[in-house]
């Protein structure tokens, strides 16, 4: 079974991060205000990033880890900035 953690952004530039077992219709509820109290209030959504796992708990546990991450981090990973994302998990004083 394919399970997704992905990322939404939404019309007012915030980014959306969610978890699912299907994709399309996940989108498709976001996208008719029908998902996220959050997204709702910023359609429309556009995807912009999403990866793929075989277990549900997995691609959940990978949302609620980049839910925790700064803007820029989630920037970086949306823009395949990897080696980037390690500077991110430091403290600023010691970037």
């Amino acid at each position: 079974m394919k399970c997704f953690m992905y990322i939404l952004e939404c019309s007012d530039g915030s980014f959306y991060t969610g978890s699912t077992k299907d994709l399309d219709r996940r989108i498709a509820q976001h996208s008719a205000g029908e998902g996220a109290n959050h997204t709702s209030k910023y359609l429309p959504v556009k995807l912009v990033y999403y990866e793929e796992y075989s277990r549900i708990d997995w691609a959940f546990n990978r949302e609620k880890q980049v839910q925790g991450w700064s803007r820029k981090k989630k920037l970086a990973l949306i823009e395949g900035q990897l080696d980037d994302l390690p500077n991110f998990a430091k403290p600023y004083r010691f970037r």
